[in-house]
């Protein structure tokens, strides 16, 4: 017979064109093809694994033009933490042998049938290529024959205003590019993660990178970019202070749309078209020249200016509580306290009460000492208020620095005394820095 004079590889890629049903006839045809067409690598690709990062705007992205194409009335920016802290990880493989596309998300299964998971997964196999790896060869003709299994997880809490969706959409984009093999291509799949979750776009590139409102109607010009990689400002560091870490009352997606009417309305169409644009430019610059003291200027006027517009939105959207208030005039009173009257730290909040500060290394030992002087951890209990990296770097008495003026110092027992009648606390501490993209982990 001719097929004879076909070696074993060269028979496996002519199977692989196969659809199943004929890979399971041609089974009996011989031996010889039967032990070809039983090798597990026709049947299952290998499962990548991969990593995303979280990101905290410093420029916010609230509204969007187009809600299906997720397109933002406004461009963003923001910082990229590290994926030591805090991350999503994604695995995928696909099967001959599924009946069915599958996604488990932190262990329990989710409709993978979600528009927004569809959404990604359709633009990625609209442009699948060849997967040649391992032993394993599928080519774009027959990823029709495969269905997917999708396990997904945070080592975070999920939709608690810590950006679970823009990493987790992120991951979810970039592991199932690297199964589909597509061109590793951060622009473009940045327009793919965008249509997950609007913010993931931004979680493509490490540092600090922005995302591009853009003008048409069809979103090509609407992608993220970088600004800075993460090893430009090494100084820099962020803190997370954990007000609550459940899951919001009213999400991102439903509270931006409410916020197009209206007074609010007006107020964003004015912020994407002249207020965004300017602090921008601005933004850029201060990064660039790691001028701290006019990055933490735009970044808290922006975060005030993105929570007045949730204020005066109908009905009012209440992301920050009172303790994102205490938090507030801790970074207010550790300013003031700055020797030579520039800003030492940065607060900024996205849709929850959680606390990030922007702040450089040489003032955290400081920062933090204020912080527990005013949030001391839960009946002295330091156990669980810390991260491990907080302990290692910042295992600190909750006492004042002596440094601390006079003024500053009564500021901060004010609050202390307001938390402390108020009954409010802190949940726990995370410690981060800046941090690169996605990563791949196996495949």
């Amino acid at each position: 017979m001719a097929e004879t004079h076909l070696n074993d590889k060269l028979w496996k890629r002519i199977f692989s064109f196969l659809p199943t049903a004929d890979l399971a006839r041609f089974r009996g045809v011989n031996r010889r093809w039967k032990e070809i067409i039983d090798d597990e690598r026709l049947w299952v690709t290998p499962t990548i694994t991969c990593t995303a990062p979280v990101n905290i705007a410093v420029i916010k992205y609230w509204g969007k033009r187009d809600t299906e194409k997720i397109l933002p009335t406004n461009s963003s920016l923001s910082g990229t933490l590290h994926q030591e802290d805090l991350r999503s990880l994604t695995s995928v493989y696909a099967s001959r042998r599924l009946s069915q596309d599958e996604f488990y998300l932190n262990g329990e299964k989710c409709d993978i049938n979600a528009t927004r998971t569809q959404n990604c997964l359709r633009l990625v196999r609209a442009s699948a290529g060849t997967l040649d790896k391992d032993g394993s060869h599928v080519p774009p003709e027959a990823w029709k024959y495969f269905k997917i299994r999708i396990d997904s997880s945070n080592n975070f809490p999920t939709a608690a205003g810590l950006a679970s969706s823009a990493s987790g959409f992120c991951c979810l984009t970039y592991t199932l590019s690297r199964l589909y093999a597509l061109p590793d291509d951060r622009h473009s799949l940045s327009m793919i993660a965008r249509q997950g979750s609007g913010s993931a776009c931004r979680s493509m590139f490490g540092g600090f990178s922005g995302w591009n409102r853009g003008e048409k109607d069809d979103g090509s010009d609407s992608f993220a970019f970088p600004v800075v990689p993460e090893t430009h400002w090494p100084s820099m560091r962020i803190l997370v202070l954990v007000a609550n870490d459940q899951k919001k009352d009213v999400g991102s997606t439903e509270g931006m749309q409410f916020s197009l009417q209206g007074k609010a309305g007006e107020h964003l169409q004015r912020r994407g078209n002249v207020t965004v644009p300017r602090r921008m430019t601005k933004i850029e610059e201060a990064i660039r020249k790691k001028d701290f003291d006019r990055f933490a200027q735009i970044t808290m006027k922006d975060s005030d200016d993105f929570h007045y517009v949730c204020r005066i939105t109908e009905p009012r959207l209440s992301y920050m509580n009172a303790t994102s208030d205490m938090i507030v005039k801790v970074v207010n009173a550790f300013n003031d306290a700055s020797p030579d009257g520039k800003r030492r730290a940065a607060y900024t909040f996205d849709a929850g009460p959680n606390g990030v500060i922007y702040i450089e290394e040489e003032h955290t030992q400081d920062f933090l000492r204020c912080v527990l002087h005013c949030f001391p951890p839960p009946d002295g209990d330091e156990k669980d208020f810390y991260t491990s990296r907080c302990k290692l770097e910042f295992g600190l008495p909750a006492k004042l620095p002596a440094s601390l003026p006079p003024p500053a110092a009564a500021a901060l027992d004010m609050v202390k005394q307001e938390v402390e009648e108020g009954s409010i606390s802190l949940k726990y501490l995370l410690s981060t820095r800046l941090g690169p993209g996605p990563q791949i982990l196996s495949q």
